[in-house]
């Protein structure tokens, strides 16, 4: 008796293994093709293992372009730094823990840290909220495109930067704190980083970056605390700049031993 199956054309040894199915029970037997009875002409076979091996061929290439395909950094970095000056203010402004003030910038005995750490206060809920919405704007672009460690390097030396030009040139009595050197360090880098020799992107910049300035000279505030009054510290905002610019300039200089150590040259390939 012969086996009764539902058989492909079989170009190559690949596909010698008879395919079972369950409804062939259900079928009428004059539907059922024996075995022997199938015949397949030559220039058949050949142009199905033609397909067969440029369809093998297609999926290989395919595969490897996959895995060749640059993936994405994930930012994470600057969550942590968001989360980092919201916990410090609520420890500050909501728990009132005293401790928290030594952290404050104080011109008059500064002490070394407080370069640092006066970037992550606030004065006040629109003093935070206004310059963590930039913080994140910009630093996610300084992430994305430089990865975790530049973006920190980039936030505390553009803050710390900002913080040491302030206390050089304002009163002794004054109250630094803020992230706004940051964010406009920030600011700089993710344009510089991002910015060619190409006249389009120099128009861009021309056109959009006088309406950002604007909006972030209105929003983030690096608060100096004067006497009794909150001033907007200007100094700390182009200093931040500044500095973010030089960040940019110092390491473009750094030499590379091969484009493969590069990753500029490795994303322009």
């Amino acid at each position: 008796m012969a086996q009764q199956l539902l058989l492909l054309p079989a170009p190559s040894r690949t596909f010698l293994k008879p395919i079972p199915f369950p409804f062939l029970s259900s079928l009428p037997r004059r539907h059922l093709v024996p075995v022997s009875a199938v015949r397949v002409a030559p220039a058949v076979r050949r142009g199905l293992l033609r397909y067969a091996t440029k369809r093998s061929g297609l999926v290989e290439e395919l595969e490897i372009a996959k895995d060749k395909q640059p993936r994405s950094r994930r930012a994470n970095g600057i969550f942590w730094i968001l989360l980092l000056n919201f916990g410090i203010y609520v420890a500050d402004h909501l728990f009132q823990i005293q401790q928290i003030k030594s952290l404050y910038l104080y011109h008059a005995f500064p002490t070394w840290f407080q370069f640092v750490t006066s970037t992550f206060c606030h004065a006040n809920w629109n003093h935070l909220s206004s310059n963590l919405f930039f913080v994140y704007i910009f630093g996610k672009l300084v992430e994305e495109e430089e990865g975790n460690f530049a973006l920190w390097m980039s936030y505390i030396l553009t803050g710390a930067g900002a913080n040491l030009i302030s206390w050089l040139v304002l009163p002794t009595s004054s109250v630094s704190l803020g992230a706004s050197g940051s964010v406009f360090g920030l600011f700089t880098i993710s344009v510089l980083v991002k910015m060619s020799w190409d006249w389009r992107k120099i128009l861009e910049v021309l056109i959009l970056g006088q309406f950002v300035v604007d909006r972030v000279m209105e929003a983030a505030r690096a608060t100096t605390i004067t006497g009794q009054s909150f001033q907007v510290n200007n100094i700390a905002h182009v200093s931040g700049a500044l500095i973010g610019a030089a960040l940019v300039f110092l390491v473009s200089r750094i030499p590379f031993s091969s484009n493969d150590d590069n990753p500029k040259a490795t994303k322009r390939e």
